[in-house]
């Protein structure tokens, strides 16, 4: 069985959520991110940023239709931080 490590960097809400949202689907768009938390750019900005300087985050900008948009996905280390995260927490309350 993976270990159930408690990750401080992962369980602030917001971005607890984030890695919630990511770990199920191959990519998502900064704006769609946005919406379902219900922040700010720059809160979102913030959390991403958190997560991306711990190599938990892959980010990719493209420019569509002269529009710039983000292209956000957990990385390796990120989903199997996450899932230890989840382990701990499950281990803490029980299934």
């Amino acid at each position: 069985m993976k270990s159930a490590n408690f990750d401080d960097l992962i369980h602030a809400p917001n971005r607890l959520m984030i890695c919630a949202m990511l770990e199920p689907v191959s990519e998502m768009e900064f704006a769609l991110l946005k919406e379902q938390l219900a922040v700010s750019d720059s809160v979102l900005s913030k959390h991403l940023k958190a997560l991306s300087d711990a190599n938990y985050l892959n980010l990719v900008k493209v420019t569509q239709n002269g529009r710039q948009r983000t292209w956000l996905s957990l990385s390796k280390v990120g989903k199997d931080a996450y899932n230890a995260h989840v382990r701990a927490l499950k281990s803490i309350v029980g299934n």
